[in-house]
């Protein structure tokens, strides 16, 4: 819990923060002395929460015990209009099917972090399915040349790549969003600093108290090196089983430690540890947090015994696969039982990284029969398993 004086608190919030814009602005909106609402705006492009994720969604549960109310807008219009922050290409446009089923599932897993009783949910289709007239009114509070300032802009722009103007609207319709709702504070990744700081401009237009701007910095996913992202792969998901939270977070390279235990636990690196036992603490603290130690406890010993011994995990998943013309051909029953591409399917087979009861599939081979395959445990890597059911 944060000191209860205005200075104290604010830099207690910021402490974690890349930007906390305008200097001084946080410690003015908390010396108003009522609660403060604090936005934050996801589109729902994905169904599932990661722990890069969580770094912003932590910081909100800050404000929330402190009394404070957060404001979570599903962007159910904006998803159709498509982020382009950090992104060199227009992105694809999801159906309203997409869109609706990503926000409940968002919604949910939300829930593993923000506290419900101080929690409003908002669908900005409420107040951006607008009349022309007021499109208009919104279009005219900037201009061409500020929404290209952008540096994903400004870059595409320089190499010839396509901008819509979808694209160009969408920082003017999430700062639409905080004249909306009123925002005291919002909160996004520091990909997000152009668009908060325009949503100041836009509520200035309209009359409304400008918020406070909070950028949080960019978690890295397991590779160590880019952005977590589930496109990528390189993601641990909130609602992940326990023994893949686990698995997953030993597998990061010990250069992402440092920021790992700074965003995710909010405290340094044990420095009485070594590396492996830093990596152990770290997977058990997490899967603690999002089901509980109990969970903990069991994942680190499954993960002893599986990886430690070279066993098979007590509890695995079934994959009903279908064959053609009586053989199983195992690209394609990879992409069934582990949601991987034809070439990544191909590259482990070449590589020797598939495995049947523990027998290395020969490299190379693409295709076997029914019996090689039915009622066997598939294995894909070191943390991946299936047991096979042919039908």
């Amino acid at each position: 819990m944060s000191p209860p004086d205005p200075a104290a608190t604010a830099a207690w919030l910021a402490r974690n923060a890349e930007d906390c814009l305008p200097a001084g602005g946080l410690e003015a909106k908390l010396r108003t002395d009522r609660p403060l609402r604090v936005k934050l705006g996801i589109d729902p492009t994905a169904p599932d929460i990661h722990l890069g994720h969580t770094v912003v969604l932590g910081k909100l549960r800050e404000f929330q015990d402190l009394g404070h109310t957060v404001v979570l807008i599903i962007g159910d219009y904006t998803a159709r209009v498509g982020d382009p922050s950090g992104r060199s290409a227009t992105r694809p446009v999801l159906s309203g099917e997409e869109i609706d089923a990503n926000a409940r599932s968002f919604q949910d897993q939300a829930l593993r972090v923000l506290d419900a009783e101080r929690l409003e949910v908002r669908f900005n289709a409420e107040w951006l399915d607008m009349a022309m007239s007021e499109l208009f009114r919104l279009l005219a509070t900037t201009t061409v040349a500020r929404v290209t300032e952008r540096d994903d802009f400004a870059k595409r722009l320089a190499d010839g790549s396509a901008i819509s103007m979808l694209e160009l609207l969408y920082p003017l319709l999430q700062g639409y969003d905080s004249v909306a709702i009123r925002a005291d504070v919002e909160l996004g990744g520091t990909d997000q600093k152009f668009n908060l700081l325009l949503g100041r401009d836009i509520q200035r237009a309209y009359g409304v108290s400008e918020q406070v701007i909070l950028t949080m910095p960019i978690l890295p996913g397991t590779d160590g090196v880019r952005r977590m992202s589930k496109s990528l792969g390189n993601y641990v998901g909130v609602a992940d089983p326990p023994g893949e939270i686990y698995g997953k977070t030993l597998s990061i390279p010990d250069t992402a430690l440092a920021d790992w235990y700074r965003l995710l636990l909010d405290r340094p690196v044990p420095a009485e540890l070594a590396p492996r036992d830093e990596k152990r603490a770290l997977a058990r603290a997490l899967v603690e947090r999002y089901w509980d130690e109990v969970a903990a406890a069991a994942a680190e010993a499954e993960f002893d015994r599986v990886f430690g011994g070279h066993g098979t995990p007590s509890e695995v998943p079934e994959v009903l696969f279908a064959p053609a013309n009586g053989l199983v051909h195992l690209p394609a029953l990879l992409g069934q039982a582990f949601d991987v591409s034809t070439s990544e399917a191909r590259r482990a087979l070449a590589q020797g990284g598939v495995r049947f009861d523990g027998e290395q599939v020969d490299r190379g081979v693409l295709d076997v029969g029914v019996d090689a395959v039915d009622g066997r445990v598939l294995q894909l890597g070191k943390r991946r398993f299936a047991r096979v059911r042919i039908v």
